[in-house]
């Protein structure tokens, strides 16, 4: 590839630059009035002009998301929320049989930690189908043909 020179950027503030010029005498009349110079808006008076601010840094896209799967993988604490996922083991207890009302927190943690690893072990099988298809993103007929292929859930 050949190399090329690069051409000077001009400058952003043209525009003000010619208006803060006087007009030609010949074009200025009695009637005519001064050259109107542009306003300051809500914007340009905001701290965070390009002048004497720095960009906040930013990471390249799927830094933070691989720095959080490595998290993630090495933490072993639950990571859905406790008390809406005993509201909602509640609420379906209630409604499949309503004289059992009360629950033991061993059971209710064994039932949160038997609900993640079954719902991390179809994101693993929905990934995989979504690698296998030359796709990095995953689509419902990745969890559909996951929850097939492994027999989980209702089948079709």
């Amino acid at each position: 590839m050949t190399r090329t020179k690069h051409l000077a950027r001009k400058s952003r503030n043209r525009r003000r630059q010619f208006a803060a010029t006087p007009a030609s005498p010949a074009s200025a009349g009695p009637s005519s009035a001064p050259p109107r110079r542009p306003t300051r808006t809500a914007t340009d008076a905001s701290p965070t002009g390009s002048q004497g601010q720095r960009k906040p840094f930013r990471y390249r896209p799927g830094t933070v998301a691989l720095r959080e799967i490595r998290r993630f993988q090495k933490t072993t604490h639950l990571l859905i929320p406790a008390a809406p996922f005993i509201r909602t083991v509640r609420e379906i207890s209630y409604f499949f049989a309503p004289e059992i009302s009360r629950w033991t927190a061993e059971a209710l943690v064994a039932l949160q930690e038997a609900a993640e690893d079954y719902l991390v072990h179809l994101f693993e099988d929905a990934m995989l189908c979504a690698i296998h298809a030359k796709r990095v993103t995953l689509m419902k007929k990745d969890w559909e043909l996951a929850r097939r292929i492994g027999g989980k859930g209702q089948p079709w």
